[in-house]
């Protein structure tokens, strides 16, 4: 576990990244980390692609991730995983929600969706920790935590206390949603041993 690092964000707009790294940074900060975050919205409200940078340690000065740098990638959707490659390096950590959602092009056939992915990344020497979060937010009743559940499961790979996570979503998260939320955090977190 390390004590600084740094961690992107990729998805899809609609899926809760920005939560997702709203809830880390601020785990990182009551954990007492020092923590900047950056946001790049792009054309989310249209299915665009969106990532958050996130950096933490003792002293942080700037949020944004250098390309090569980035220790852990929290991506929600298999495409974005490889769209921040150049962000990646032989050490890192891809926690990758397995859900396909189709760019535009793939959707009315001009081009095809890679098939092989993850095993590109792991061909890099990559750790690629794939799972399904949106069937483990099914499981839960409420298909919009599975952004939580990448957040419980990539908190594996940090030295953040899991109550710690738990605290921040009661603070952060609507009542009606606390409960729900805090189980996909803890079903997250179950389906990886880092």
């Amino acid at each position: 576990m390390k004590q600084s690092g740094n961690i992107l964000f990729s998805g899809v707009g609609g899926q809760g990244i920005l939560l997702a790294s709203e809830l880390t940074a601020y785990a990182q900060l009551a954990a007492g980390f020092d923590v900047k975050k950056s946001e790049v919205h792009g054309m989310a409200q249209r299915g665009g692609s969106v990532v958050a940078h996130l950096k933490y340690g003792e002293k942080v000065y700037s949020p944004l991730i250098d390309p090569g740098t980035a220790d852990i990638q929290v991506a929600f959707e298999e495409m974005e995983a490889a769209r921040y490659l150049p962000y990646l390096h032989r050490d890192s950590a891809v926690v990758v929600n397995t859900q396909k959602i189709l760019p535009p092009a793939v959707a009315t056939g001009k081009a095809s969706y890679p098939d092989n992915i993850l095993d590109e990344l792991r061909n890099r020497g990559i750790n690629v920790v794939a799972l399904d979060a949106f069937a483990v937010a099914r499981e839960m009743g409420e298909l919009r935590t599975a952004n939580v559940v990448m957040v419980g499961a990539m908190s594996n790979f940090l030295a953040v206390t899991p109550q710690i996570f738990l605290d921040v979503i009661d603070q952060k998260v609507k009542e009606q949603f606390r409960e729900v939320n805090k189980n996909a955090f803890q079903a997250g977190r179950d389906l990886v041993h880092a």
